[in-house]
């Protein structure tokens, strides 16, 4: 609990409780196909811009989103390939575009 400034009285407010904004990592995550459903809105397409606690991993977002780990397929950071062993400890940084597709079938 944080005190307020001005009055030293303690605040509940959500933003009291929030990491500093110099504390937070700031990217762009894009869900391809059928995956766009799990974005919240408003979102531009199929990308929003998220901010995540330094050292989250792709696997923490993909668990904040509740993405069914049967439909994370293929999975780039910044254009480069994550293999599936790779992603719970490849730490997203300031500025990374993290892309998810499902498995694609086709005829």
């Amino acid at each position: 609990m944080e005190i307020h400034p001005l009055m030293g009285a303690p605040t509940s407010s959500p933003d009291a409780r929030m990491a500093p904004p110099a504390a937070r990592v700031r990217i762009t995550l894009k869900l391809m196909a059928t995956l766009t459903d799990y974005l919240p809105q408003p979102r531009q397409g199929h990308q929003i811009t998220l901010d995540i606690a330094p050292g989250d991993t792709i696997q923490d977002v993909v668990e904040r989103f509740r993405l069914p780990w049967k439909l994370v397929h293929l999975v780039l950071v910044n254009g480069i390939y994550i293999p599936p062993d790779q992603r719970g400890t490849r730490v997203l940084q300031d500025g990374e575009t993290l892309a998810i597709w499902p498995p694609v079938a086709g005829g």
